[in-house]
This record gives structure tokens, sequence and C-alpha cells, in this order.
């Protein structure tokens, strides 16, 4: 019996010893394999972290360059502003009249912040029109008024080649800016809503700043004027809705253009 006890004991601690060491390798593989995950986790972050820096980068680099192009297509607008002695303020104003218009017409925040920067944009034709044409005080005979007219077309040849959505936008703006509603435009006569929102907009928006501003060929208009001009026009010369649009939100409109008046020099 006690020969049988003292062999049961002894396959009993080999088991226990057998155990032991098992636990142990275990352990030990455990405690490699959480220092290899360590350090896999640990390149994966520096990946990660890598990724990211990478990417914001480029997402300066994106702003940077979108902020740029508002800045040369508003220099640009300014520009051909200023070839007919029309002031910065000018552009300013359509621009704002342009996104007020655009929002209540239903468009999102960032299509409406777009035609904004867009509208500038929409006598760069200008550029191209002699002087003699452009700063002639007095109306034009019919030979200049064709010439004058065709300032539309030429700001869109500028623009149309571009793929940027938001010289496509001023591509479009510079040459639907003078179509009508009731189709007597120009360049192209379209009609109702055969002309693009964005050139509708904009029609409405330089139409209210220029006859409220001193020309060359004119003197401002006083706010009765304009007023009456705009519910004669209504499906004429401008889209109906815009018009209602501009006497809903008259405060608007009148808040902006006090906020930019032109300075004399």
């Amino acid at each position: 019996m006690e020969e049988y006890e003292n062999k049961l004991i002894a396959e009993i601690e080999i088991l226990r010893d057998n155990f032991i060491k098992t636990t142990e390798k275990l352990i030990k593989d455990v405690k490699r394999q959480d220092k290899i995950m360590l350090r896999s986790d640990k390149r994966q972050q520096q990946e990660y972290d890598e990724l990211q820096r990478k990417f914001d980068e480029v997402a300066i680099l994106q702003r940077e360059i979108e902020d740029t192009q508002r800045e040369v297509v508003f220099t640009m607008g300014a520009i051909g502003e200023s070839r007919s002695k029309e002031t910065g303020n000018h552009v300013r104003r359509v621009a704002q009249y342009s996104k007020i218009f655009a929002l209540h017409y239903g468009m999102d925040e960032k299509e409406a912040e777009m035609l904004k920067q867009a509208s500038p944009m929409h006598d760069i034709g200008k550029v191209a029109i002699p002087d003699a044409v452009l700063n002639k005080p007095g109306k034009f005979d019919e030979v200049e008024r064709k010439i004058m007219d065709t300032h539309a077309e030429l700001g869109y040849e500028m623009l149309k080649m571009s793929n940027r959505p938001l010289l496509k936008m001023a591509a479009t703006v510079a040459y639907e800016h003078h179509e009508k509603w009731n189709g007597t435009g120009y360049p192209n006569q379209l009609k109702g809503e055969e002309i693009h929102i964005y050139g509708r907009i904009t029609a409405m928006a330089d139409v209210f700043d220029a006859l409220g501003s001193d020309r060359v060929y004119k003197k401002s208009w006083d706010d009765e004027k304009i007023f009456s001009f705009f519910k004669e026009e209504r499906g004429e010369h401008f889209d109906p809705k815009l018009v209602d649009i501009f006497f809903e939100n008259l405060n608007e409109f009148l808040a902006v253009r006090d906020s930019l008046k032109d300075v004399s020099l």
C-alpha cells in the first residue's frame, strides 16, 4: 500500500511540474504576443497618425486653393466694373443681394454662398469692350449698343472652359444675366425658366444696384422709382418669384445697401 501511495504521489508531482511548466510557457507566450501586439498597435497608430497628417495637409491646401479661387474671381469681377468707372462696392453689393435672393428662393447655404462668390463676374466681358463705348456718357447708338451687348458672350467665352464649379457658375451668370423673363433679352432671347436661376438672380441683384447708383450715363434713381420699376417689370424683365422675394425681404436688401455705400472721392 505504501509503495502504491508513493508511486501515486510521484505521478501527481510529475503532473504538477508539467502543469507549472505548461502554465509558465503559456504566460511567456502571452507576454510575447502582447509585446508583438503592442509593437503592431504602435506601428498602426504611427501609420494612422501619418495618414491623418497627410489628410490635414490636403485639406489645408484645398482651402487655400478655394480661397485663392474666390479672391481671383472677385478681383476679376472688380476689374471688369472698374473699367466702366464703377466702384468695388457695386460687386460687393451684387454678391450680397444674390445670396439673399438665393436663400429665399430655396437654395441651400453652400449653393447660395457659391452664387455670392460667382456673381461678381457677371460683367467680366466688359474688359474686352473699348473705353469709348464702355464709358460713353449718354445713350448708345445702334452700333455702340451691339458692341456693348457682346460683353455677356465675351464673359462666357472667358470662363466656359473651366471645370471648377465656381467658374462654371460664373460663366452661366456672365452669359445669362441680361436675358429677360419675357424673352426679349440677350444674347440668346431665352424666356422664363429657360434662363438659369443663377442668371435670373444676378439680373435682379445687378439692376437693383445699378438703378440706385450714379453711372456715367445716368443719375441714381430714388427708391420709389426703383420699386415702381420692379413692380412694372414683374413677369416682363424679371422672374415674378424673385420680384416677390425682393419686396417680402426688402429690409435685408436695404441693410446691405446701407452697409456698403459708395464713398465719394
